[in-house]
């Protein structure tokens, strides 16, 4: 005959317990309290107002066309202190798909006698 014991004792490995049951009814009990503590917000919040609107630091916002960033301009910064990395990559890159395979291997085992060595 099971004892409730071995009903509770679903799993028990050498890093820990595993109960189904008890795991849906944490969550559950976690969903709860996060209903609860969600009921306490703000109930002036109205949807299609001024309240949904993107805060953009106080300036209008504009169609796409006038809101989108371009690439270059995002990254301006990063490409620009890096200028020096990107010169000498962009003479190691031949567009030949052997020759990335060949760095890899050729890093992989560095890695590999590396990690051998420690």
């Amino acid at each position: 005959m099971i004892s409730i014991y071995d009903f509770i004792e679903t799993l028990t490995t050498d890093s820990g317990f595993w109960n189904p049951l008890i795991w849906g009814v944490a969550i559950v009990i976690a969903f709860l309290i996060v209903y609860i503590i969600r009921g306490f917000g703000n109930k002036g919040y109205k949807k299609e107002t001024e309240q949904t609107k993107v805060f953009l630091s106080g300036n209008p916002e504009y169609k796409e066309e006038k809101m989108h960033v371009k690439a270059s301009n995002l990254y301006w910064g990063f490409t620009e202190s890096l200028k020096w990395v990107y010169k000498v990559l962009d003479k190691m890159h031949t567009g030949n798909v052997s020759d990335y395979v060949l760095w890899f291997v050729i890093i992989m085992g560095t890695l590999f006698i590396i990690l051998g060595v420690i």
